[in-house]
């Protein structure tokens, strides 16, 4: 090693003497997620009390917003719409999750898998396609009106945030749900039936109480998601929500408006209480299964009635959910669609039109969620080593901070961001940093951590500790086998980290529309938002909401891909 090498080695040990170097990593991480995460919060939190004319801490932001009625009613609009988004998401859950897992149900895995497929399109992506189709004057309505002469309001006011929201979300519960229904203790079911229990009353009060906590999981990821979304509301002219007023405080009359703050602060505390209630409804009971996996419910035959009303459901309910993509598809290649249930034409001018006008929105999400992946895959890797496989004092807080973003709506980030940086100029130039381009980035990052942390995490808890041993055991030192032998066993989950983040990265909007100071900056997401505010660039925009449904796709198979080659890798060197 070359003198300047050593100085460099020697460096951390000088400016922190009693500090080794993975704990010194511990406190970089601490503080960049306490600067990045935890401080634009808290401004915005702590603003809420502030008196914008003197700074003096009140109340009165809250009484003001409370004897606002606009306020008043975007508040109970927000409960509203999330409320019924569980239940309607309920609705289409439910059937599928338990059609395929009670019964002998051909086709049931692809059934699922296609169940899962409104998680790779953005909900506010697939809200306009979906006024086309169920809107008063879409497909449905002008084939409803024409043949019986009425009208069903699907899309109207809260109603359309709903559905486009319950489309969206419902995997979620579906995910969830199915999982506890493959876990019930089989002979919990058997006993039911001895004692006379079956049918409905067998599933009431047997069966779904069993699979609760998959249930309630999936219910308030849903009840969340929807709370702080702000892109769908905004695409479908929904102003009445928190989230819309918040951004349009913010964004209209300026950062030193106080009810922008009183609304972040009521978003991200419902989000947090949201969390808190689900975990409380779920202390104190015991679902605990007898078994290892519980033995799965008992599946059996579908009579021939059974199995007719049984495939007319699920056909029904997977042609509902993928409305969204096929409505996009159609407005992609369309002409014209107004006043007819399809498009007077189809042409590729859409796509040309989007290439020519989307060139630097493709070039900047490139750029913005690479790096914000590459910066996940780094930090979630580091977190995930200090958790698993050290004794450093508060290494729990270190997982517990970055997990914390789940619970703080991109809006909120977005609106800390622009308080923080708004009065900090960029180094050696008179440009506010809140319109830099990297403070997309930051945001990006953050946001999506806790996907990255999770898949690096999963991926080290499968690296034996007998392998560091012997790295160390042959004069490795600590960093030389983290980078010779953890980091390329942990490759397939780091891999599959990134792309997981960088694709759900590029298609993020809520944090990202209060960041974009001008159209050269934007990412993708912004840019479909724009291509969709006005009739004649809705073609466009659809096409490029079907590059941004690609991309996920393409992102999710791949991450897929790589976790089961990486698991059936290692159970093949197992058995060998």
């Amino acid at each position: 090693m070359t003198p300047d090498h050593t100085r460099t080695a020697r460096l951390p040990a000088v400016l922190f003497p009693s500090v080794s170097g993975i704990k010194l990593v511990a406190i970089l991480i601490a503080l960049l997620l306490i600067g990045l995460l935890i401080v634009p919060v808290a401004m915005v939190m702590f603003v809420a009390f502030q008196d914008p004319a003197t700074g003096a801490l009140t109340l009165q932001n809250f009484a003001d917003f409370f004897t606002t009625s606009l306020f008043r009613e975007s508040f109970g609009n927000s409960l509203y719409v999330s409320a019924m988004s569980v239940v309607v998401a309920t609705v289409i859950a439910l059937p599928l999750a338990y059609i395929t897992t009670r019964f002998n149900f051909r086709g049931s895995i692809i059934i699922q898998s296609l169940g899962f497929i409104p998680l790779i399109m953005p909900p506010f992506v697939g809200a306009v396609a979906m006024q086309l189709i169920f809107g008063r004057n879409g497909s449905i309505n002008l084939i409803l009106r024409d043949k019986f002469g009425i009208d069903i309001p699907f899309m109207d006011g809260l109603n359309g945030v709903i559905l486009v929201q319950s489309i969206h979300y419902f995997p979620f519960i579906l995910i969830n749900l199915s999982a506890s229904l493959r876990n019930i203790d089989r002979s919990m079911e058997e006993a039911a039936q001895n004692l006379g229990s079956s049918g409905m009353r067998l599933f009431r009060r047997i069966v779904f109480p069993l699979a609760m906590p998959g249930y309630i999981a999936g219910a308030a990821l849903v009840f969340i998601k929807v709370f702080d979304d702000l892109g769908t509301p905004l695409l479908l002219n929904v102003n009445n929500m928190l989230a819309p007023q918040a951004f349009l405080r913010i964004s209209s009359i300026g950062i030193s408006d106080p009810m922008g703050y009183v609304i972040s602060f009521i978003l991200v505390v419902f989000s947090i209480f949201s969390l808190w209630a689900s975990f409380l409804f779920m202390r104190g009971k015991d679902y605990a299964t007898v078994q290892k996996g519980g033995g799965g419910m008992s599946k059996r035959d579908l009579k021939l009635p059974e199995k007719v009303l049984a495939y007319g459901a699920v056909g029904f309910i997977l042609l509902l959910v993928l409305s969204p993509h096929i409505g996009l598809l159609l407005l992609s290649f369309g002409t014209i669609w107004s006043y007819a249930p399809l498009p007077d034409a189809y042409t590729l001018s859409n796509y040309v039109a989007m290439w020519e006008g989307s060139k630097d929105y493709i070039f900047n999400t490139v750029l913005y969620a690479g790096l914000a992946a590459t910066a996940d895959v780094a930090i979630g890797t580091a977190i995930a080593y200090i958790v698993l496989r050290t004794g450093i004092f508060g290494r729990k807080g270190l997982d517990y901070l970055a997990t914390a973003a789940l619970a703080v709506p991109g809006v909120v980030l977005g609106i800390g961001y622009l308080r923080m940086f708004h009065g900090v100029n960029i180094p050696f130039t008179d440009t506010p940093m809140a319109s830099w381009w990297v403070i997309i980035a930051l945001a990006l990052m953050i946001r999506r951590l806790p996907y990255a942390l999770r898949a690096c995490t999963a991926a080290l808890q499968q690296v034996s500790n007998a392998l560091e041993e012997a790295a160390e055991s042959l004069g490795a030192t600590k960093f030389r086998t983290i980078r010779r032998v953890v980091v390329p066993l942990m490759s397939a989950g780091i891999l599959a980290g990134f792309v997981t983040s960088f694709a759900t990265a590029a298609v993020e909007l809520s944090a990202t529309i209060m960041l974009v100071s001008s159209n050269s900056d934007a990412p993708l997401a912004y840019g479909i938002y724009l291509f969709m505010q006005t009739p004649s660039g809705r073609g466009a925009g659809a096409a490029l909401g079907i590059v941004a449904v690609i991309l996920v796709a393409i992102g999710m198979i791949v991450s897929q891909f790589i976790i089961e080659r990486d698991k059936k890798f290692k159970t093949t060197g197992d058995s060998h």
